[in-house]
C-alpha cells in the first residue's frame, strides 16, 4: 500500500457559507467516488480556499460527510493578482495500491480551468 495525494478544486459563485458547503461537499464525494476511497483511506486533507471566501471553513463540510477521525486543515491560499477567484481546493493523502497514473483529480465547475490538462 502506498501513499498518494489527490488534488481537486471547485468555484463557488459568492461568499456565501451554505455554497461553500455544498460545493465543498460535491468536491470531497467526487474524489471519493473516482478513486474508490473509503474515509479509512483517507490520511489527511488540506483545503485551501481564495482570500474571498471567509463564511465557513469547507473542511465543515467533509465533517458532515463522516470524516470525523480523518485530520483535516483550512487555510488561506496566498493573494496573487489576477488568480481565479471564490476557488476551494484540496489535497488528500490517501493510503491506495493504485500507481501514481491512476489517482484521479478533480476540478469541478470554473475550476476546470486551472488544471485543463487533468480536469474530467
Amino acid at each position: 500500500m502506498a501513499v498518494r495525494a489527490v488534488r481537486g478544486a471547485t468555484q463557488v459563485d459568492a461568499d456565501d457559507r451554505e455554497e461553500i458547503l455544498a460545493a465543498t461537499a460535491e468536491l470531497v464525494s467526487e474524489v471519493m467516488s473516482r478513486n474508490g476511497l473509503t474515509t479509512d483511506d483517507v490520511i489527511s486533507v488540506l483545503f485551501t480556499a481564495t482570500p474571498d471566501l471567509t463564511a465557513e471553513f469547507p473542511a465543515l463540510a467533509a465533517r458532515k460527510l463522516g470524516f470525523q477521525e480523518v485530520p483535516l486543515m483550512c487555510a488561506a491560499e496566498i493573494a496573487v493578482p489576477h488568480a481565479l477567484p471564490r476557488v476551494i481546493r484540496l489535497m488528500a493523502h490517501i493510503a491506495t495500491d493504485r500507481p501514481r497514473s491512476e489517482v484521479q483529480h478533480v476540478y469541478l465547475r470554473g475550476a476546470k480551468a486551472l488544471r485543463l490538462d487533468i480536469a474530467q
